[in-house]
């Protein structure tokens, strides 16, 4: 019997109660649901292309830590580096190409939203719901329309979660494979895992279902993690902590927006759209209270331990919630069936649906780009969506939101800088650098740029600083930074103004000057520790 005949035949052993759906039902219909997922993200990034949207600054910097596959990074995972990889490898560079796989990984999502729903006892009904909520939440649309490790995160947290629920029912052991497999990847994913696995421990150590965590199976899965999660722990110890180093920095720094408890809260329910609210608000209730929801009442603690552990780091994004929605939606379609059984209340379920769509599609230009930049600003001047985008860090913006607002700017900066390149002597580009001041910048020129004969662009910006100064020696440089004129002559010979990044629609931050400096006044290679910026 071939594995994944074992699984299906594990599903049936733990199947739900007489009036939910079967195995064949549940599964058609959740791939029906998974194929307009990823059919709509895959339409809207062909599309982009041709609408003046370009490439997000972090695409382009992932793009470059899967040219430098290693077993960590100062600020994400190594998945998302080999994601990359096998992106570009088997589609292509285009915008595309290199989402598919996030795409595929939304389409996952929404699968496994629907069967986690059949698995805690979902008709066709309750997993309809449940998906039509993923599929049309702003966040899952934001996170899953771009190349991110983000929109591997729920895939690997909902995997995890489906393969305790199916323990729970009585399939086999090698469940707890699974779980590990899920939970130790995750973890090479984003480290957030970590947390959402303590999370889902103690909330069943506070059921009765605590008894599976008791047993050598369990141990065994334990061990699978740690052994998954290993490479990256000795790569942070090699590096002496990075990513440590860069949380903290972050929080010294105040990067990002601070939210209250109240605020927190209310920014789950804006993102995931406020229609929604009753669907995923109303599964954790059902969870805590219904007789019914008890063998599952695990994922309501789990939920609300890791709410907990967000709000007490004081400075969590909101959409670091977003990976355990799913199964507070799966929850939610069950509650909503068991509650709406009488025929005098079956217009309900269609009219919240059409709320669900209504809404969505209303807000879906807010969460990917499928309009002209120009026709995002009219749509959202007029509907008075825009101070919806909101920003979770502290900087200030430009007409879009950081969001958006960072995929601009990048192709003039990269073209201003082959113009000042190429108009050295001979003997000046021969020796000459590019250093920038973050990620973003250098990463553009080292991936637009490519092809066009520019020397590697350096920078001490996360990532880039491990990547070191590459024998540069400062005698002549291109330099990107939002330093003075005054500044930048403290430390080199000669500066002039070259060009100047001024696209009206990137971030301030990014309206800065691009020097040509000669004559350092010292060393690259030797001040290269003082450039270090994790943040």
């Amino acid at each position: 019997m071939t594995a994944t005949a074992r699984s299906i035949e594990d599903l049936s052993v733990a199947a739900p109660s007489e009036d939910s759906s079967t195995l064949r039902q549940a599964f058609l219909l959740a791939g029906l649901f998974a194929l307009l997922k990823f059919a709509l993200h895959f339409g809207v990034n062909l599309w982009q292309a041709h609408i003046g949207w370009g490439y997000f600054r972090d695409e382009m910097y992932y793009i470059l830590c899967g040219q430098h596959l290693d077993w960590g990074y100062v600020d994400h995972g190594p998945i998302v580096a080999l994601q990359t990889r096998a992106a570009i490898a088997l589609f292509g560079t285009s915008l595309a190409g290199i989402r598919m796989f996030s795409a595929l990984a939304g389409a996952a999502t929404v699968f496994l939203t629907g069967i986690i729903a059949w698995t805690i006892g979902g008709n066709r009904v309750a997993q309809a719901l449940a998906m039509l909520s993923i599929l049309f939440a702003p966040e899952f649309l934001g996170l899953d329309s771009f190349l991110s490790m983000n929109s591997f995160e729920a895939v690997f947290w909902m995997t995890a979660v489906l393969a305790i629920l199916m323990l729970l029912r009585g399939a086999p052991p090698r469940w707890w494979i699974v779980f590990a497999i899920a939970g130790g990847v995750g973890i090479e994913n984003k480290p957030s895992m970590v947390i959402f696995l303590v999370a889902l421990l103690v909330g069943l150590l506070l059921t009765p279902e605590r008894r599976i965590v008791f047993s050598r199976a369990a141990l065994i899965g334990v061990a699978v993690i740690v052994v998954l999660a290993l490479p990256n722990l000795l790569w942070q110890i090699h590096n002496h902590y990075p990513t440590l180093e860069f949380i903290h920095t972050g929080k010294v720094d105040h990067k990002n927006v601070v939210l209250s408890p109240l605020e927190f809260m209310g920014a789950q329910a804006l993102m995931l759209n406020p229609v929604s609210v009753f669907l995923w608000c109303g599964g954790v209730i059902w969870l805590l209270i219904s007789r019914r929801s008890r063998p599952w009442r695990f994922l309501a603690w789990t939920y609300l331990v890791f709410v907990a552990l967000m709000m007490a780091t004081r400075d969590a994004k909101d959409y670091y919630l977003a990976a355990i929605y799913p199964a507070m939606f799966a929850a939610g379609g069950v509650c909503w069936q068991v509650l709406l059984k009488r025929r005098s209340t079956g217009w309900i379920v269609p009219v919240y649906a059409t709320l669900l769509v209504i809404t969505g599609i209303i807000a879906m230009p807010i969460s990917m780009p499928f309009l002209t930049p120009q026709q995002w600003l009219d749509y959202t001047a007029r509907t008075h969506l825009r101070g919806t985008a909101k920003n979770m860090e502290n900087e200030a913006t430009s007409a879009f939101p950081q969001f958006y607002a960072d995929r601009f700017g990048w192709r003039e900066m990269v073209d201003d800088v082959t113009r000042i390149y190429n108009a050295l002597p001979a003997a000046d580009r021969a020796r000459a650098g590019i250093l920038c001041s973050n990620y973003g910048e250098a990463s553009a020129i080292n991936f637009l740029g490519a092809g066009r004969g520019l020397p590697f662009a350096i920078s001490g910006h996360n990532n880039y600083w491990i990547w070191g100064p590459h024998g540069e020696t400062g005698q002549v440089m291109i330099v990107i930074n939002g330093a003075s004129l005054e500044e930048m002559r403290k430390y080199y010979d000669s500066v002039e103004i070259a060009g100047v990044m001024n696209h009206p629609y990137a971030m301030p931050y990014e309206h800065r000057n691009i020097y040509l400096c000669r004559g350092r006044k010292g060393s690259i290679v030797k001040d290269w520790p003082e450039f270090k910026k994790y943040i």
